[in-house]
């Protein structure tokens, strides 16, 4: 069966019509008419999300010795910006169309004129991406604090204080979930790009002089961690940065083919010692790693793995939406998404409302609500509630019918092939967790 991934019919307003129809994502202030490039995430956009978060989360820092977490706050010293160089240079070139006032990044418009109006477009001026606010109750300079544009920066002023806390030695990395904030003059596509985002993001430093090697080897593993998903291996390539970023001294980005092309999903960094070395200067604090068995100290490079979760739940979505044909010339459209990161597990569902059906089913269905996030469903002819289940992505219906009463067994559908399986009612949570377990995409990476 191929991904729609690939297919010219599959374009954001259908993903995004499904995600409002089936709970997944919402428009922000929909009432009100909305706010531009801002989402909320359903009852199944957050458990979906929360999956793909636990399982980057644990083969980053669970499953590895030398990988630790942290959750820095959104507001930072001011200054922390100034040495990181947002505040000089985190900036885009705007252009303005004088008849429609419709604003365009400079490096978007390939004429002089609106390519929604063809008006003409105003000389270009800067604009800064970060949201700006105040703490305290006066406004004014001294209490300017920004919404961070990204995490990274509260890892690297967290440095010292992880060093000195645990037992890590270097090579070593932080990881970090967080939310960060950019005013972008056009965030559009869906949840692609938005003004409020979430980053997974790891910095892991290394000695200098051997960054390259460290690079080369997260460059594989990111690699073969998205693959892991079984989206499908031709949806992913790297795309190396030929013009770098003044921190880094060697970047790529592993990209996804999304409806719209191939995008960035995931950017990987040799971001040197800038950062590290910024912060030491503007702070007046030595930033210095000390190696007992060197007997020297030394500013550690950073290699950066950098994915957004909101474009990885795009990503999910993108590949898993199915629109298939069955033999009787009806379709069905289904998400194939992941069995391990589904957002509900399994449905169970009684054949009717009678005949203690309802009683036994929801026996199950206690037991299972402590493993797994399921669901109980009897509204309904059972072939709707199957196709129900379909659209959201649930790899599993268990089905309790009039033989189950004699014989102690039900029939359980797989969403992917929709073969059916009778499986005894003492056997079925072993059958559930051992096809849904995160283990399952774990030993792949």
């Amino acid at each position: 069966m191929k991904l729609a991934a690939i297919d010219s019919s599959l374009d954001i307003e259908k993903i995004s019509s499904l995600c409002k129809r089936r709970g997944f994502v919402y428009q922000s202030s929909e009432i009100y008419g909305g706010l531009a490039s801002t989402w909320d995430y359903g009852p199944l956009g957050v458990e979906l999300k929360r999956n793909v978060k636990d399982h980057w989360w644990n083969t980053m820092v669970w499953e590895r010795d030398d990988m630790v977490g942290l959750d820095a706050s959104i507001l930072m010293h001011p200054d922390t910006w100034r040495a990181s160089g947002h505040l000089e240079s985190f900036t885009d070139p705007l252009v303005e169309c004088s008849d429609c006032n419709r604003r365009y990044r400079e490096d978007h418009i390939e004429t002089k004129v609106c390519p929604e109006c063809s008006g003409a477009l105003t000389e270009p001026r800067l604009f800064h991406l970060m949201f700006k606010t105040f703490m305290g109750p006066v406004e004014g300079d001294a209490s300017t604090v920004y919404l961070r544009p990204e995490t990274a920066q509260g890892i690297f002023l967290n440095f010292l204080n992880v060093i000195n806390s645990t037992r890590v030695k270097v090579p070593f990395g932080i990881a970090q979930i967080g939310k960060a904030f950019r005013n972008e003059i056009i965030a559009r596509q869906f949840v692609f790009r938005m003004r409020e985002f979430e980053q997974m993001e790891m910095q892991f430093f290394v000695e200098p002089g051997k960054e390259m090697n460290f690079y080369d080897d997260w460059k594989d593993k990111r690699m073969k961690w998205h693959k892991s998903l079984d989206l499908g291996d031709h949806l992913y390539r790297f795309h190396n940065h030929e013009n770098l970023a003044h921190y880094a001294n060697a970047a790529c980005d592993i990209e996804f083919l999304f409806p719209m092309g191939f995008k960035e999903l995931e950017g990987i960094h040799s971001r040197t010692d800038f950062d590290l070395k910024s912060h030491q200067k503007l702070s007046g604090k030595k930033i210095n790693y000390y190696d007992q068995k060197t007997k020297s100290s030394f500013i550690p490079y950073v290699i950066e793995t950098s994915v957004g979760l909101d474009r990885l739940f795009l990503s999910v979505l993108s590949a898993s939406y199915q629109n298939q044909k069955l033999k009787n010339g009806t379709e069905r459209i289904f998400l194939k998404i992941p069995f391990e990161i589904a957002p509900i597990k399994a449905a169970i569902l009684p054949l009717n409302a009678k005949d203690n059906l309802p009683e036994k089913a929801k026996l199950l269905y206690d037991e299972l609500k402590t493993f797994f996030n399921i669901q109980y469903d009897e509204k309904d002819s059972i072939g709707k509630r199957y196709r129900r289940q379909d659209a959201i992505g649930t790899p599993y219906c268990i089905t309790f019918d009039y033989d189950t009463l004699k014989d102690n067994s039900v029939t359980i559908r797989n969403r992917n092939s929709m073969v059916q399986d009778r499986v005894l009612l003492s056997s079925t949570k072993d059958y559930i967790i051992n096809n849904v377990s995160i283990d399952n995409l774990l030993t792949q990476v």
